[in-house]
């Protein structure tokens, strides 16, 4: 009975110990997962990262980081991690493999919204689509065409091309063309256009307005008109001073031609 009760003791006092170490090592490296994970949170807010992207990576961190320790206390109790980590390798690579565009998304949204190329309520062109951008996610971004269609778009699409931002500078240039006949006077018609842009209070003073002859074409003299204006005014400018040029020239004599083609008929006997 003696021997009995002392080999148990001997038992307890070996792999008691271990018991100990390995529940010392999973509260202490809890406490430092946790640790660690608020240090990220706090990082990331500070650069004003996206509130969702800040949780999915604060909980990634803290799964990885509780991974680590839970093996670091298996190997106190004198367990074998190896075949552990070799599984959860393989169990990882398979799930990289079946989730290989769901990444390639993350990666472009996370970039996204680290770099910020555009921000929620820009006007932007990207993936052969153009809209207000409304919501920025980790997988897709959402935008909001002209005619108020929502667009979907995956990150990874949108990041694998040109984006073009419009609303960055905040200002833009309305590029028009204007035509007048071969037999109209070029500085009358340059003056008409240059007081229609002189009566929009929209219209930029800084930088200048572009009024210039660019084309001598087959059936026209054409100008380009380009004033500047600020974004949100882009396409209300485009379409006043269209129709404000077309209405001056027709009060003014001005003519804007059409293509038109000769045909000569030719009879024989």
């Amino acid at each position: 009975m003696e021997n009995l009760a002392g080999k148990i003791w001997e038992l307890l006092m070996i792999y008691g110990l271990k018991v100990i170490a390995a529940i010392v090592v999973f509260i202490v490296g809890r406490w430092i997962a946790k640790g660690l994970t608020n240090l990220v949170k706090k990082l990331m807010d500070k650069r004003a990262v996206d509130t969702t992207l800040i949780s999915f990576v604060a909980n990634m961190t803290y799964i990885a980081l509780l991974v680590f320790v839970v093996l670091a206390a298996l190997g106190q109790l004198g367990i074998q991690t190896t075949s552990f980590i070799a599984v959860i390798g393989a169990a990882g690579l398979a799930v990289g493999l079946a989730l290989q565009g769901s990444l390639s998304n993350f990666a472009a949204g996370f970039l996204m919204i680290i770099f910020r190329p555009f921000k929620v309520g820009d006007f932007i062109e990207g993936a052969g689509v153009s809209g207000t951008v409304e919501t920025i996610q980790i997988f897709t971004t959402q935008l909001k065409s002209p005619d108020n269609k929502t667009v979907i778009i995956p990150n990874a699409s949108l990041t694998a091309g040109n984006i073009t931002n419009w609303s960055t500078k905040g200002t833009r240039r309305v590029d028009l063309v204007m035509g007048i006949g071969y037999g109209d006077d070029i500085d009358k018609a340059k003056k008409i256009m240059a007081d229609v842009l002189a009566k929009d209070g929209r219209i930029l003073k800084e930088p200048p307005t572009t009024i210039a002859l660019v084309e001598l074409a087959d059936s026209s003299v054409n100008f380009v008109v380009r004033p500047w204006v600020k974004a949100d005014d882009y396409w209300d400018v485009y379409f006043d001073t269209t129709e404000n040029i077309k209405k001056s020239f027709d009060a003014e004599g001005i003519s804007i031609p059409f293509p038109q083609r000769d045909v000569h008929v030719y009879k024989h006997e």
